[in-house]
Formats: C-alpha cells, sequence, structure tokens
C-alpha cells in the first residue's frame, strides 16, 4: 500500500458518511476514485465526499504547485492581495477572518482574495512562492507583508496605514481619528 493509499484511508476513516473504505491503491486521482456512501453527497467520475474531498487532492499526484511567475500575476493583479481559507464575505478560519477585519476597520474592501481550500496548486504555490507556512498570507503592492499576526502587529503600531498609504489607500482609520479630535 503506497503513502497515497494510506492517507486516504486515514481520510476516509475520519469522514461519517461512508459505509465502507475500499482500496485505493490502483487511483491517482480523487477525481477517479469511487466512495462507497450512504449519501450521494457530490458527483465526479464518482462520489466524493466534501468533508474530505481537498484532503484527497492533497495526496493527488496529478497535483503541482502553480509556477512562481502565475503566483507573481496573482500577487501584482491588486495593491492588496490576501491569499486565505474561504472568502471575505465568509472566510473558513479564525486568522483569515482577522485579516478581513483588519482590512475592513481601514476601509479596504477592494482587493483581491484567493481561497486556498478551492484549489491545492494556488496553496502550495503561494506556500512555496513566499517560503511561508501558513496561510493567510498578505500582498501589499505586490510584496508579501505576512500572515495573520503581522497584518495585526502592522495595525496596531499604524504600519499598516503607512503602507497602505504608499499604495494610494487611505485608511478609514484615519478619518475617525479626524472625527475623534
Amino acid at each position: 500500500m503506497n503513502s497515497f493509499s494510506r492517507s486516504c484511508r486515514l481520510l476516509i476513516a475520519k469522514s461519517r458518511s461512508v459505509s465502507t473504505v475500499p482500496a485505493l491503491s490502483t487511483f491517482s486521482s480523487f477525481t477517479q476514485f469511487i466512495i462507497p456512501s450512504n449519501r450521494v453527497s457530490q458527483r465526479t467520475t464518482g462520489y466524493v465526499n466534501p468533508v474530505f474531498q481537498y484532503g484527497l487532492a492533497k495526496f493527488s499526484s496529478d497535483a503541482a504547485p502553480l509556477s512562481k511567475e502565475h503566483i507573481e500575476k496573482l500577487v501584482k493583479n491588486n495593491k492588496v492581495v490576501v491569499f486565505m481559507k474561504g472568502v471575505p464575505d465568509e472566510p473558513r478560519c479564525g486568522f483569515s477572518n482577522a485579516v478581513v477585519q483588519v482590512l475592513r476597520m481601514h476601509g479596504v474592501t477592494s482587493y483581491d482574495s484567493h481561497d486556498v481550500l478551492q484549489d491545492e496548486n494556488i496553496r502550495q504555490g503561494i506556500k512555496d512562492y513566499t517560503n511561508w507556512p501558513t496561510i493567510p498570507q498578505v500582498f501589499i503592492n505586490g510584496e508579501f507583508v505576512g500572515g495573520c499576526d503581522i497584518l495585526i502587529e502592522m495595525h496596531k503600531n499604524g504600519e499598516l496605514v503607512e503602507q497602505l498609504s504608499k499604495v494610494g489607500i487611505k485608511s478609514a482609520l484615519l478619518d475617525e481619528a479626524k472625527k475623534d479630535s
């Protein structure tokens, strides 16, 4: 049994709707994988349970991180770019939510966001590009700023206002400060 098979068996065993765990050694991609299920949750070539769909993609031999050139295009496409879990209206982790909230406090509502849970190639590609192991990842003017902890620290010490100003974005917190004085 190869590591793909062992990993998939573990993921399947954790899924509540799977009644049996089939052998996986002959499959190279989650889209070719047939899962016995009490419920039909999604149809591709077989049934793919959304509980572990992204986990199977992680172990797929077909997945390859995006090229450095492709990632560069994504990070330079807008003044602010965020690679996160979920989307700004529905973040799927607390750290991604914190980044969205900090940007909202500053009045930054127009930015590109990329949901790394939707594409393992983007998820691994951005980690390789920045040599930063965690998500979310924030870029301002094409330059990697950091993750949630760094963005919060920049917010606290005023650096975020300066960084946004450099790219022509006036922080909404400056307007609030004027009202208070």
